[in-house]
C-alpha cells in the first residue's frame, strides 16, 4: 500500500492527471448509468481542484510541502476507485429477474 500511496504522489505534481481520471470515470457512470461511478468521478475532480489550489498556493500560504491530508485523501481516492471499479464492472440487474 505504500508503494502504492507513493506512486499517487505524482498527482501533487500534475493535478490534471487526477481530473483525467474524475473525467474518465464520472463518463464511464454516466454513460451506464451508476451513480456510485459518477459521485468517484467527481470525487476525483474535487481532489484535482483541491490539489491545483495548493500547487498555485491559492489554498496554502506558508508551508506546504509537509502534506499530512494526503494521509486521508489518498486512501479514499483508491478506495473510491475500486467502488467505482467493480460499480461499473458489476453486470446490470433486471428488475423484472428474481435475484
Amino acid at each position: 500500500m505504500g508503494q502504492l500511496l507513493s506512486a499517487m504522489a505524482i498527482l501533487i505534481e500534475y493535478p490534471l492527471l487526477a481530473a483525467v481520471i474524475g473525467v474518465v470515470v464520472a463518463g464511464l457512470g454516466w454513460r451506464t448509468s451508476r451513480r456510485t461511478a459518477v459521485g468517484v468521478g467527481v470525487l476525483w475532480l474535487l481532489y484535482a481542484g483541491y490539489e491545483t489550489g495548493m500547487q498555485q498556493r491559492w489554498l496554502c500560504t506558508g508551508e506546504c510541502n509537509i502534506r499530512v491530508d494526503l494521509l486521508v485523501i489518498y486512501p479514499v481516492l483508491i478506495l473510491g476507485l475500486v467502488v467505482a471499479a467493480v460499480s461499473l464492472l458489476r453486470g446490470g440487474r433486471n428488475p423484472r429477474d428474481p435475484a
